[in-house]
């Protein structure tokens, strides 16, 4: 197994049959822009279980149709819940996600590990838009405007123009368990140490992400389906759609993970947030020397150097009040003599 620190920690055995589960996006499953240690599970699974969870896009059946998608082409699902969360379950947030679901036996002091096995695009179109007050250009566009993206799943393409085609990569920019209670209902927008908004698209099928856990269940949410998106997602969306997700849980007693981390096949990723860009980058850094001397066996000198010599710090989002940069350093250059 993985783990966040190189102690020695207990995965929690699965049960006999693992089950999986399917969480469909209603008015009853969603968490409509927060994150809360106090929310009330819509689903508990053990250790070890499969949930395939459906997702809906965040942004609302009128300004989808405003922007161009025929009234027909907008999900029942989320015609649903627009019309059937009550405001004084929305926000302070905007996005809808989908959970929470509990983790049975996990608690404060734990690790979550979230396997993402698989990603499905669950409508032919996304868009992208900005408007004016969000994003980082704020002041160099002054308005607003929302463009619908065709998405050929053949091809895996987004058809953005004419003779401008964009790789599909699907991912969920937001993936968290709740926060500390002492953060109450917490805004769905800037990412922080439960994960979150982090808008990271190393998070694909195939990458593993491991979030510390701060509530009795964990209390695991996602949605903010993105098709593809660029490091910094600089106008504020990525291109946005409904995903379906096939995620397994896996719970480690008695290993703290002290911030959200993620592995690809290829890669360790270490994340930082915070509102400022240079403090952001700090905390990555950090984050991965701390990760190197725990599980490697190396001193905090020589890790530093590593990051420098073959590790890559990258923005991976501007525009969430909190920034996030990560930091990816290849499996590879650990060798076996």
């Amino acid at each position: 197994m993985r783990y966040w620190m190189g102690w020695i920690g207990l995965a929690v055995a699965s049960p006999l049959v693992a089950k999986t589960h399917d969480l469909a996006a209603t008015p009853q499953t969603v968490a409509w822009g927060h994150y809360d240690a106090t929310s009330k599970p819509v689903l508990t699974i053990e250790s070890g279980d499969t949930v395939v969870v459906h997702t809906l896009l965040t942004n609302s059946p009128a300004g989808l149709e405003k922007a161009g998608v025929a009234p027909a082409d907008v999900e029942p699902a989320l015609r649903a819940v627009y019309a059937g969360v009550p405001a004084t379950e929305r926000g302070p947030g905007g996005h809808v996600l989908t959970g929470p679901i509990a983790i049975t036996g996990a608690e404060p002091g734990d690790t979550l590990e979230i396997r993402i096995l698989k990603i499905d695009l669950a409508i032919p179109y996304a868009y992208n838009a900005f408007r004016y007050g969000a994003g980082f250009l704020t002041d160099d566009f002054p308005y607003a405007r929302m463009k619908i993206v065709p998405l050929d799943r053949k091809a895996m393409l987004g058809r953005f123009a004419p003779g401008v085609d964009v790789p599909l990569r699907p991912f969920f920019g937001s993936m968290g368990v709740a926060p500390p209670p002492s953060f109450g209902r917490y805004d769905s927008a800037p990412p922080t140490i439960n994960g979150g908004n982090m808008d990271d698209k190393a998070l694909v099928a195939g990458t593993t992400l491991f979030l510390p856990v701060h509530a009795s269940g964990a209390l695991f949410q996602v949605g903010d389906g993105h098709a593809a998106q660029g490091n910094g997602e600089v106008d504020i969306t990525a291109l946005e759609t409904s995903l379906t997700g096939t995620l397994q849980f896996i719970l480690h007693k008695g290993v703290a993970a002290p911030y959200p981390r993620a592995e690809t096949p290829t890669h360790y990723i270490a994340m930082g947030f915070d509102d400022d860009l240079s403090n952001a980058t700090r905390k990555a850094l950090r984050n991965m020397i701390d990760f190197l001397v725990a599980t490697k066996g190396m001193t905090r000198d020589d890790a530093y150097m590593l990051v420098s010599v073959a590790g890559d710090v990258e923005v991976t989002e501007l525009v969430d009040r909190n920034k996030g940069v990560h930091v990816m350093l290849p499996k590879a250059v650990f060798t076996k003599r």
